[in-house]
């Protein structure tokens, strides 16, 4: 990846190739931190849409009909050029504004997405079916569904794109990737420069940084096949309107208000640190993060105190030229939404323990208690450093309270008893449960995603991606043409 003069200056990645929009748009992107110019995308218009559409229709037939071998070599070579790539980490950190770790770990979690991908590409995609038709041979294969439309978002931008591109390609489809405005470079025109290298033919997989009406023609397309779509709930019901009334595929990765249980019996210490880093890793700016932590009364006061005193140590500051825990929130609209959910809640009655204060968009961990359950604090997602606690007697509480959500992403459940533990987690209305660890868990071959309004599709991860990216096929070969009787 170059760092100076990069080919990605106020371009987009269409047919192979870094040139203008049509328009000549262009996006400035920021350094969270600090404010200071970090580089200049190019702004898409319709028009580059339908070209970029047209030139991925065509490229899919060749794409598709390639030997497995030869995706899964591109998907390789991608791996190898992110691995080494100079400057990546740092374009996330300044980009995202996260802390090094979390580019660490976007980077090492892509490489991972990429080498499953490769591995997918040779799997069986088809079964030998019996029949009653003597000389028929019957089988039921998958096929590609087509172009792949992904609209990300800005919070893990990388690894968030990969996790449809990859094993997409490697299933003989192509991609036309719309990464958030706040993070066109890495969540997309440095990932095409990657493409580039590893030799990826012209059109397979193409990037148009843009706004709202990119995203939309992508959905509208008559020649999209997919469409992709991970983000806030409220946009996903737009997508899934618009894609069901087109008799379009969509796979859609929501919003999520996550519960963490912890019960009577777990080790204070360790529910405190799980809670910790489930609500203030990323500034919680994760659909992953814990928006509810659900506490038995006979330890609420010692995790109250632990999660209250982890909070107050976590450093908030420049992530890129300081050494810091915790970076801005994302912008001012996020910051303001942050604030308003807070400051509702503390004028319905609830208490904030600590943090509940911000400089700017360097906002302090916080924890708050006593909030009304019908506070948009306990009842929407969050996306700031806030974890709001609410006290429970008993697992049978918890649950209740913990199921009281239309989402059903992820939750986590603490205790010393790991029979009980799983007992309680069984129970719990998600589509991810995790027992003794943090709500933010994700690897390759793990089937990702939510139920509720946390999702609407498949899953992402493992096997799930052949049901997700490629279609069923019933074909039949008869040994000489069949006769009926008219």
């Amino acid at each position: 990846m170059a760092t100076h003069n990069p080919p990605w200056s106020k371009a987009i990645y269409t047919d192979g190739r870094f040139h203008p929009p049509a328009a000549g748009g262009t996006l400035q992107v920021r350094d969270k931190s600090s404010g200071e110019l970090l580089g200049v995308a190019g702004d898409a218009a319709t028009s580059d849409v339908d070209a970029a559409v047209a030139s991925s229709v065509t490229a899919q037939r060749a794409w598709a009909a390639l030997p497995y071998t030869e995706r899964a070599a591109i998907l390789r070579g991608v791996a190898t050029a992110l691995e080494h790539a100079d400057g990546f980490r740092e374009l996330i950190v300044r980009e995202t504004g996260s802390i090094a770790g979390k580019a660490d770990y976007e980077i090492a979690s892509a490489v991972g997405e990429l080498t499953e991908a490769a591995a997918l590409a040779s799997r069986p995609v088809g079964e030998v079916l019996q029949t009653g038709h003597p000389g028929r041979f019957s089988v039921g294969e998958r096929v590609p569904v087509g172009l792949v439309a992904a609209i990300t978002p800005w919070n893990f931008p990388l690894v968030l794109g990969m996790r449809v591109i990859a094993p997409a390609l490697a299933l003989g489809n192509t991609v036309l990737l719309k990464p958030s405005p706040e993070t066109p470079l890495s969540g997309g025109l440095a990932i095409a420069e990657l493409f580039e290298q590893a030799g990826a033919p012209a059109g397979v997989f193409q990037v148009l940084p843009g706004g709202e009406e990119v995203g939309r023609r992508l959905v509208e397309h008559p020649d999209v096949a997919m469409v992709h779509f991970t983000g806030s709930t409220t946009v996903g019901r737009q997508i899934a309107s618009t894609a069901g009334s087109l008799l379009k595929k969509t796979s859609l990765e929501l919003g999520g208000n996550n519960a963490l249980v912890v019960l009577a019996d777990a080790d204070v210490d360790q529910a405190a640190m799980i809670g910790a880093w489930s609500s203030f890793h990323y500034q919680g700016q994760t659909c992953i993060s814990a928006g509810r932590h659900i506490v038995d009364r006979a330890v609420a006061d010692a995790y109250l105190r632990n999660l209250s005193e982890r909070a107050a140590a976590i450093t908030v500051g420049d992530t890129f030229r300081d050494r810091t825990g915790l970076g801005p929130i994302i912008n001012d609209v996020q910051l303001a939404r942050a604030r308003r959910l807070l400051d509702e809640a503390v004028a319905g009655g609830a208490r904030v323990l600590t943090g509940g204060t911000n400089k700017g968009r360097f906002f302090r961990p916080t924890v708050v208690v006593d909030v009304d359950p019908a506070s948009a604090l306990w009842t929407e997602e969050i996306f700031a450093p806030i974890a709001p606690v609410a006290v429970v007697d008993g697992a049978e509480q918890a649950v209740e309270l913990a199921n009281d959500t239309r989402y059903g992403l992820v939750s986590s459940v603490v205790g010393s008893d790991i029979h009980r533990a799983t007992e309680v987690a069984r129970r719990l209305n998600s589509a991810m449960v995790h027992v003794n660890d943090a709500t933010p868990q994700d690897e390759p071959l793990a089937p990702f995603g939510g139920i509720g309004h946390s999702g609407l599709g498949g899953r992402a991860g493992g096997d799930a991606n052949l049901e997700e990216f490629t279609e069923r096929r019933w074909r039949t070969v008869a040994s000489e043409p069949v006769h009926y009787p008219y």
